[in-house]
């Protein structure tokens, strides 16, 4: 292999290696960051292009950079498109011979590779940490890095191993990268680390041309006949299952359509597996159904849908796998089919990770009781040590190894040539009952498994905007509401709208109702100190004897929205806290409702209220409001029969003009927009902003362009 040209400027690296002359925003200040030799902590959505914010700083420096990385087709696609620029790289994991993996260890300490990508487990490997001490090592990029974090949604235990090797190596410069994770999993990931000094960079969660539905389903037959009219319209897509088994049965459903499509779970073959991965990356399939194991590395850019059959175990899960649509900036559509019965496999899969003690020291005992008496080893499927523990639930026989592991009663070991993976005890003289065990740990982690289950079922039935329900979540409380999704829609609401003055009036007297019945502490935040119930009444006004036995009554904003009924106050409540400005504190038995550190500043008139309004569609405030009743439901079959003609020649347009001024299709008219005109077919300015989506500024800008194709169209 001829020597690598080390090319001590980014960009000219950008330019030379990648094609590009720019960076994107976000990677730009990882990138600098990483040049000026500091630690780092990149949160940054799928399609945001993690993978070049430390693949071109490796290229500028001397040394090799590691790349922990959890899968093994994840890797190879990374090294192969490294190769192809002509990058060295090189892999290290567990589908390579003892002679390839010894191959490549003397190349790294040669310097013949730039990035070399390694299987977590590997740091683990006494004799892989003695080599890497030969190794100019200049950075360790951890990628998926919330996999070190129990809080988050995809937790490997052989994460944790990085800690202690990164010390090891005497500690070199470390970036983590993930594409979702929450403050909490930020802490996390940091505290595993030992980052000193770390540079933390979050790039928006926003996806701008991502369009979220949920879809409630009372059957599986509403189920099918939504996927039929997904696939139909757009034709190239993933369709997430809960089970291996719903997988095949969606499968079969869908190869009726006569479309190419592939399916992709854990219980194929290695081969099957990365045969169906390569059908989808390739164009021979269009549409994969799979388990939660597909995904992670996928970078086909025009997946036009992502559907869920079912609901995911957590909000992380569910914006991961929904954002691997419309990576190429083009429109894209995710749609959760939601019936609350899904649940009960989401609650299967909690017991199945979160084995009990007794679970734990039995399965141990057995291990123990049969391994070898040379080498201590057991050759078994989990399957076979389920069966022999009489447990129903292999993954808990799963879970409970990851519990011994941890705790180094066992350690598990991959056998070249065989998917079942060896299991050696440590030492067979020593009881399970001596093995420390921590039990309140282990009800922590499911008491946060079913918090995050309570979190996505709660986005599943939230009544705001879906992107901002999302941001907020992650700890974005100035996200805004989208105007894409199913929510807005139906609400009427466009892109980043904020509220008139009339509503803003209200919002701000609700908050002011809120505070005033709250506790102001001295560090400026707010402490409730009644229930939502009671500020309704008091804002409202209501005379019930209960009420006025309290000091709610004496307050200066008793009664300021005396003309609104508590149900609609109730509504504006809710909306205010799926906008986050309010949070609630107390026990379940007693929650209290007050102002967040965002509701504060829109009550103060420091910020605005960008929230969902809930009467965009009754008429609360105006007659001009009122007005807007037929362009705010978002029922397009509402407007007239549907002109696929006169569409496509209106998408042909809104193409065109997007080139011209050089930005995405969608900043001029949404499809739905589009949509909305080939139903109603208006031959006016007046007409056309009946349609949803079309504001003033965009009638001003491009609606004449369009008016004159469909009065072509219709011989006007």
């Amino acid at each position: 292999m001829s020597e690598f040209e080390v090319i001590r400027s980014p960009m000219e690296a950008l330019k030379k290696y990648f094609g590009f002359s720019v960076l994107r925003e976000g990677q730009d200040r990882v990138v600098a960051s990483i040049m000026e030799g500091r630690n780092v902590l990149v949160v940054m959505p799928t399609g945001g292009g993690k993978s070049l914010c430390y693949q071109l700083p490796s290229l500028c420096r001397d040394g090799v950079c590691l790349v922990v990385s959890p899968l093994i087709a994840l890797m190879k696609d990374q090294v192969d498109a490294l190769v192809a620029r002509g990058i060295p790289a090189a892999m290290i994991n567990s589908s390579l011979s003892f002679p390839e993996q010894k191959e490549r260890l003397d190349g790294m300490k040669k310097g013949a590779f730039k990035l070399v990508y390694v299987a977590p487990e590997r740091f683990g490997h006494e004799g892989f940490m003695r080599a890497l001490a030969e190794v100019d090592v200049n950075m360790v990029a951890v990628d998926e890095a919330h996999c070190l974090s129990q809080w988050g949604h995809d937790f490997r235990p052989d994460y944790l191993k990085l800690g202690k090797a990164i010390e090891m190596m005497g500690r070199p410069q470390v970036a983590a990268l993930t594409a979702t994770a929450t403050p909490r999993v930020r802490e996390d990931i940091l505290k595993h680390l030992g980052l000193d000094d770390p540079v933390t960079i979050v790039r928006g969660f926003a996806r701008e041309n991502l369009h979220f539905r949920i879809t409630a389903c009372d059957t599986h037959k509403d189920k099918y006949r939504r996927l039929y009219e997904l696939v139909k319209r757009h034709k190239t897509g993933i369709i997430y299952c809960s089970t291996r088994k719903k997988v095949e049965q969606v499968y079969e459903a869908i190869s009726d359509l006569g479309l190419n499509v592939t399916a992709y779970h854990a219980g194929m073959t290695d081969e099957q597996r990365e045969e169906a991965q390569n059908a989808f990356m390739n164009r021979h399939a269009d549409i994969v159904i799979a388990t939660n194991a597909f995904g992670m590395g996928i970078d086909r850019a025009d997946v036009r849908f992502v559907a869920h059959f079912e609901i995911p175990g957590s909000v992380e899960a569910y914006y991961q796998e929904a954002g691997r649509a419309g990576r190429d900036g083009d429109e894209a559509y995710c749609e959760l089919l939601f019936n609350h019965a899904d649940l009960r496999t989401q609650e299967f899969f909690i017991e199945g990770v979160n084995p009990g003690i007794p679970l734990i020291v039995e399965l141990y005992e057995l291990l123990r009781k049969h391994c070898s008496a040379e080498t201590h080893d057991v050759m078994w499927s989990l399957e076979e040590m389920a069966e022999r523990l009489k447990c129903r639930n292999a993954m808990q026989v799963g879970a409970a190894l990851s519990v011994l592991i941890r705790n180094g009663a066992i350690s598990r070991h991959d056998v070249p040539g065989q998917r079942v993976k060896l299991t050696r005890v440590t030492d067979p003289s020593v009881s399970g009952l001596k093995i420390p065990l921590d039990e309140d740990a282990l009800r922590e982690k499911e008491v946060r498994d079913r918090e995050k289950l309570k979190a996505m079922t709660e986005f599943a039935y939230s009544s705001g905007c879906r992107q901002q329900w999302i941001l907020n979540y992650f700890g974005e409380e100035d996200g805004v509401p989208c105007g894409r999704c199913d929510q807005c829609l139906t609400m009427g609401v466009e892109e980043g709208q904020s509220l008139g003055e009339e509503e803003t009036l209200v919002v701000r007297q609700a908050l002011s109702g809120i505070a005033r019945a709250s506790v102001r502490l001295a560090d400026g935040s707010w402490q409730g100190k009644w229930g939502k119930t009671k500020i309704i009444q008091m804002l409202k006004g209501a005379k019930t004897q209960e009420l006025l036995r309290t000091s709610l009554v004496r307050l200066s904003t008793y009664g300021i929205l005396s003309r609104w009924s508590e149900d609609d106050i109730r509504q504006l409540f809710r909306a205010m806290q799926m906008a986050g400005l309010t949070r609630m504190s107390g026990g379940t038995d007693r929650p209290l409702i007050t102002l967040s550190p965002k509701g504060n500043e829109v009550m103060m008139g420091r910020k605005e209220a960008s929230l969902v309004w809930p009467f965009a569609r009754r008429g609360k405030i105006s007659a001009s409001m009122g007005q807007a009743k037929v362009r705010a439901t978002g029922n397009l079959t509402a407007l007239g029969e549907f002109d696929e003609d006169l569409f496509l020649k209106l998408k042909e347009l809104r193409n065109e003009l997007a080139r011209e001024a050089g930005i995405p299709a969608y900043a001029v008219f949404h499809n739905s927009t589009l949509e909305g005109l080939a139903r109603l077919k208006p031959t006016t300015r007046r007409g056309a902003m009946n349609v949803h989506g079309i504001g003033q500024q965009k009638a001003v800008r491009y609606l004449d362009d369009f008016l004159e194709v469909i009065a072509e169209h219709c011989g006007v």
